[in-house]
């Protein structure tokens, strides 16, 4: 069977992990600070905050900006739960942007018509989504974000290793340069994982410790008293990565490099795969900036010109031994945000939805699994191969 997404792990990573088993910390030693300035050191940031996921993450970067009940967090409708979940984690209230529907992103245009529909009620952060590690249009977006007094909070679980290029050289994702903050998520099935994980990136010295501060239920330690003596001036969380993840994400961070070679070179030949399956079937849009660490496959199908739902089209897949997923339901949707906001009329999230699917895309593929779950999805399309 062939998922959609799969960890690679390696004779390294297994070493990396006994080692951590065999030291005196398990979980608050010294890997947690390596594997923080690792990380730190890859994606260009001043500073890096460990954490136990990458909805932690997300709610701890709220938490450092000190974003409170009432006001607004602006999301992009293509997203994990997470990124709307963690402004709600806050008291804050959600306002959905629509997405470009054929790249699955927050736009300059669909974040102005969200801050419009704010009616006058405080924004206090922008959460653009890198989906599928493709990076949104940064400088059009943090302008917007300036000018309506929010910070800017990059949700780049998909994008560790992603960069750019809008014109002045190229910049890392979570180097600083754009946004207050951004969020990174290790699950297995990201460019690179810690079983589970997460990373707040920030240039800012102050924000990166009140995360730190955050992440262990608040506490500080005075310098210079007793050292058994700690002070919780506010409510904190369990948010700590142990060592046993930090030692699997070092090892990882190793090897990133190779696996975004391979998962471009994956990408690539899906595009001229998919190419030859006619005018209903073509690669998600790449945005001209951008320079992806590729974490999702996602092809645009036009379902409904082909007469075959998706789900039916997911089923014949399946049983050639080739896995799909869907990327994502429009958050606006799930019933827990129409009960509180009603309806949302959000034609490019919708557009989007109707004709994504998330081919398999991993390290430890090679060419000829493309070529395989091509041949699977021109079959289950009735299309020829």
């Amino acid at each position: 069977m062939l998922p959609y997404g799969r960890q690679t792990i390696e004779d390294d990573d297994i070493a990396a992990v006994v080692e951590a088993l065999k030291a005196d910390f398990l979980t608050t030693g010294p890997r947690v600070e390596q594997f923080e300035a690792a990380f730190a050191e890859t994606v260009g940031a001043a500073h890096a905050v460990a954490c136990s996921n990458g909805t932690a993450a997300l709610h701890l970067a709220l938490l450092a900006l000190d974003v409170r009940p009432g006001e607004v967090c602006i999301v992009p409708s293509i997203t994990f739960l997470a990124t709307a979940n963690a402004a709600r984690m806050v008291g804050a209230e959600v306002v959905f942007a629509d997405v470009d529907p054929d790249s699955g992103l927050m736009t300059p245009k669909t974040l102005d018509a969200a801050l419009a529909r704010a009616g006058g009620r405080k924004v206090a952060a922008v959460l653009p989504v890198h989906l599928r590690g493709e990076v949104c249009d940064l400088p059009g977006l943090a302008r917007l974000a300036e000018a309506a007094g929010a910070r800017l909070v990059e949700d780049a679980a998909h994008a560790a290793g992603s960069r750019m290029d809008f014109g002045a050289g190229e910049e890392r994702v979570g180097d600083g340069r754009r946004g207050a903050l951004a969020t990174f998520s290790f699950h297995p099935v990201k460019t690179l994982t810690t079983g589970e994980g997460g990373m707040v990136a920030t240039a800012d010295a102050g924000l990166a410790e009140r995360a730190r501060r955050l992440r262990s239920h608040g506490m500080v330690r005075p310098e210079g008293g007793d050292p058994a003596w700690y002070e919780m001036p506010e409510v904190g969380f369990n948010y700590r990565l142990p060592d046993l993840n930090c030692a699997l994400g070092l090892a990882q961070i190793a090897t990133l490099d190779r696996f975004i070679a391979r998962r471009r070179a994956l990408v690539a030949r899906y595009g001229q795969r998919l190419a030859r399956l006619g005018p209903h079937v073509r690669p998600a849009a790449v945005p001209a900036w951008s320079r992806a660490a590729p974490h999702l496959m996602v092809a645009l199908i036009d379902f409904d010109a082909l007469g075959v739902p998706r789900a039916e089209a997911m089923a014949r897949m399946r049983a050639q031994g080739v896995g799909g997923q869907v990327h994502y339901i429009p958050v606006h949707r799930q019933p827990y945000y129409r009960d509180r906001y009603g309806d949302l009329d959000l034609p490019g999230a919708e557009g989007w939805y109707a004709r994504c699917l998330s081919l398999p895309l991993y390290p430890a593929m090679d060419d000829a699994d493309v070529d395989r779950t091509c041949e699977a999805l021109a079959e289950a399309l009735g299309l020829q191969p």
